[in-house]
């Protein structure tokens, strides 16, 4: 499995994302994930693609979330 971020192109609202937080550890194995719907997307970040939730909890795309 690739550990590749998704670009912001590849975002979409409503989109459901994981995503951590500016002053989270994004390399730590003890952070707590952030699952939900993508409200806004900003812009392209080396640490994953910036966006807003649709909870207004703004952080950077970890991974995209697939029904299983």
């Amino acid at each position: 499995m690739s550990e590749e971020r998704p670009t912001a192109e590849e975002l979409r609202q409503g989109l459901t994302v994981e995503i951590v937080q500016g002053d989270q550890n994004v390399r730590s194995t003890d952070r707590e994930p952030i699952v939900g719907e993508v409200a806004t997307i900003y812009e392209d970040d080396p640490m994953g693609p910036e966006v807003e939730l649709k909870t207004g909890v703004v952080g950077h795309v970890q991974s995209i979330v697939h029904d299983e």
